[in-house]
């Protein structure tokens, strides 16, 4: 067993569209390389900084993603030291193999770092967000409001509401004597 500390630069194109590790950033590794009878297994921990945007209120993240990970590398000939072979299309698992004395922990560190991304990145966890008819910021205006806008969708029941405000009941006859309920 042996125990590794690195950091290396991130690859290209290593996030989703609205949340990513920057390309060329400092990844720092902490690696545990175990020698078994198939292999190497790596088991690790990644850590690196994240650019991207709220969802909430769209300012700029300054972040970090965690991200561990556990991988077996084998050997080229591990299926000729006893190992069962599996059928062709029997088993799904991607395998990795050693080259020589190397492994490429790329395609390892790039699913655990994009698994690890927040789904919905957030600047801090009580983030208001943007004022829905004017795109102010909420947290900069605690107090904003909009007293004068009326959804289109209540406009009906904001009439009503104003028609019972001026004294108007709903249960009292009509002047005209017609009274459609006691019919």
């Amino acid at each position: 067993m042996k125990r590794l500390t690195r950091e290396v630069e991130s690859p290209r194109d290593l996030g989703v569209e609205f949340v990513k590790v920057p390309d060329g950033a400092t990844i720092e590794l902490d690696l545990r390389l175990e020698s078994v009878m198939e292999g190497v297994l790596v088991t690790g921990t990644a850590r690196a900084p994240l650019t991207g945007e709220c969802v909430r209120c769209l300012e700029p993240l300054d972040q970090r993603v965690e991200a561990d990970f556990q991988e077996m590398f084998s050997y080229p000939d591990a299926d000729e030291r006893g190992r069962p072979v599996a059928e062709p299309g029997e088993d799904d698992e991607e395998t990795y193999l050693l080259e020589g004395d190397l492994f490429d922990l790329e395609p390892v560190l790039r699913d655990a770092v994009v698994l690890a991304l927040p789904l919905q990145p957030v600047c801090r966890a009580d983030c208001p967000g943007l004022c829905p008819d004017c795109g102010a910021k909420l947290a900069d205006e605690p107090d904003h409001r909009h007293d004068d806008a009326v959804d289109i969708r209540w406009a009906a029941l904001q009439d009503l509401a104003e028609t019972m405000k001026d004294g108007e009941q709903d249960n009292e006859p009509r002047t005209d004597g017609d009274d459609s309920q006691e019919k």
